[in-house]
């Protein structure tokens, strides 16, 4: 008997450790809220999360994305190395403001360039940004 609780509780915890260890895996997330849309973004917020970005994905669910976080307002540029999602990204400024939108292809590594000086850039499914009636002028709310 004392065998077989002790063999359930290395069960236990095998299990505890486990889906620790996946937690810890799972990038932060925040609930941003843009024209009263709701969207989940992961958060990007180091050089080497904003260098991985959303590639090697093949999919996003819905009204999911990433917010890619930078110290300071600058010019952003962004391509699409490694990544099989259609994506739109929407550059924001400092106050929350979207300065523009832009498509890009899945695999295309041509440059799409903020208009204007960025700290955010919120990628989600092409297409959604338009589909909500997102544009630029519009203003993104709970940004960190």
């Amino acid at each position: 008997m004392t065998e077989i609780i002790r063999n359930s509780f290395l069960t236990l915890l095998l299990a505890v450790f486990s889906f620790a260890a996946a937690a810890a895996d799972e990038p932060p997330t925040k609930t941003l809220t843009i024209r009263d849309q709701k969207l989940q973004v992961e958060l990007a917020t180091t050089p080497e999360t904003r260098a991985l970005g959303l590639m090697n994905r093949f999919s996003l669910r819905t009204d999911h994305g990433m917010l890619f976080v930078f110290e300071t307002p600058q010019p952003l540029a962004f391509y699409m190395k490694n990544t099989y999602v259609p994506l739109s990204i929407a550059f924001v400024d400092s106050r929350g403001k979207i300065l523009n939108i832009e498509d890009m292809r899945p695999l295309d590594e041509s440059t799409h360039w903020s208009k204007g000086l960025a700290r955010y850039a919120i990628e989600m499914r092409q297409g959604w940004f338009a589909g909500k009636g997102i544009g630029p002028g519009d203003m993104v709310e709970g940004l960190p």
